[in-house]
């Protein structure tokens, strides 16, 4: 147990050492407003979902509520992360793999949606005009994708920590893909269209994404192994 709150101790005193930073969320005002509005009312159904889902949780698992705030504190941390990448932009981890396979894709879109709203009021990452799109994209396409992938790993017979990271790895590129889709739609090329504009976003985060997104399957790996030291997750991990 001393493992466990030491865990949790560590990852909540790095919330407040974070310095403000601006990453691959989009940022404040740079989608149109009917876009802006689309994204959060797609978004609004898993929320709602999530916070049924998250009710019951608490309600009938006493000991979810650590593991909630654990795993909303790492994908905190790894998505307000600055890691510079090509043509002066940046990219990041998104966090939510742990999480997905700990309470199944719908628990996240609560925590990437606190997560996200915080970022945008506290550190000037992402916006509030364009929370839907950044929800919808980490918090809903990359934890239902990466679940999907965990899934299929377990069925697999993989061992548990492989399948950890192959959600986490999966998730992390579904949410970037996402989101290039996404400013795609807002920016299509004036000569390829929505198709040619989606494969240059695509190609700028290429160079540094893929290996964050290894990197970032590797550390849920390593958080799912110190919490294995405890023995206090047994039931908490799906499958």
């Amino acid at each position: 147990m001393k493992m466990l709150r030491f865990s949790v101790l560590f990852v909540l005193l790095c919330c407040f050492w974070m310095k403000p930073v601006s990453a691959m969320h989009i940022m404040e005002g740079y989608l149109p407003p009917a876009m802006a509005a689309f994204w959060f009312v797609l978004f609004i159904p898993f929320f709602i979902a999530g916070l049924v889902r998250m009710k019951r949780m608490v309600e009938t698992e006493q000991q979810s509520k650590i593991f909630l705030a654990l795993a909303g504190a790492f994908v905190f941390i790894l998505s307000a992360l600055k890691i510079p990448s090509v043509t002066g932009s940046t990219s990041h981890p998104t966090g939510v793999g742990l999480g997905t396979s700990m309470f199944g894709p719908s628990v996240m879109s609560v925590l990437g949606a606190i997560c996200l709203l915080f970022q945008a009021l506290f550190l000037a990452h992402g916006g509030l005009t364009t929370l839907g799109a950044n929800a919808f994209s980490m918090a809903v396409v990359g934890p239902f994708v990466g679940y999907a992938f965990y899934k299929i790993g377990l069925k697999l017979k993989l061992p548990k920590t492989w399948a950890i990271f192959l959600c986490a790895f999966v998730a992390d590129m579904a949410t970037y893909l996402t989101t290039s889709l996404q400013l795609a739609w807002a920016y299509p090329d004036s000569i390829s269209g929505i198709m040619g504009s989606a494969i240059k976003f695509m190609s700028v985060f290429m160079i540094t994404q893929f290996p964050i997104a290894v990197i970032e399957g590797l550390l849920s790996v390593l958080l799912f192994n110190l919490l294995a030291e405890t023995k206090s997750i047994k039931g908490v991990f799906e499958g």
